[in-house]
């Protein structure tokens, strides 16, 4: 397992132990959404806000920033030879927390362009991905766009 963290951390995102309060079978507060490899439009967006009143440390160990208890977004991917690549784009420090198909949690700060974070899939499972997006430092709502792409990382 040791292993695991060194790999996760050696690409800017960390693969996280088991939640301790998100609820992943929540409805999400802004959308389902159901996208088969190859989808168009490529990136497909979400526009949202950012944040909430847990602090993201208390889900999984390496969590960062504040999200809902809900997830934002609930993901359900049928996955084909291209990388899933969940980013998103917004002016204020965003952090991302994803609970992936294996199970596993998968947090990220500023691995994407300037303070927004970015979370690789290399060889992406089918299944569904519960998606958060945190806000850093304070559990202040902020404007978010969430991406979800196969050809384009932030």
């Amino acid at each position: 397992m040791l292993v695991k963290y060194a790999i996760a951390a050696a690409s800017a995102v960390l693969l996280c132990g088991p939640a301790a309060a998100q609820n992943v079978n929540a409805n999400p507060s802004y959308e389902t959404v159901r996208l088969n490899s190859g989808f168009t439009p490529d990136p497909y967006t979400v526009e949202l806000q950012s944040g909430g009143s847990i602090d993201a440390s208390q889900t999984a160990n390496g969590c960062r920033g504040y999200i809902a208890n809900a997830p934002d977004v609930r993901l359900q991917f049928s996955s084909g030879s291209l990388p899933l690549i969940i980013s998103v784009d917004a002016s204020a420090d965003t952090t991302l927390v994803i609970n992936a198909p294996d199970g596993r949690w998968y947090c990220d700060d500023d691995s994407g362009n300037g303070y927004n974070p970015s979370v690789r899939f290399n060889s992406p499972g089918t299944g569904r991905y519960e998606i958060w997006v945190g806000t850093y430092g304070g559990a202040n709502l902020q404007p978010a766009s969430l991406k979800i792409s196969e050809l384009y990382s932030e």
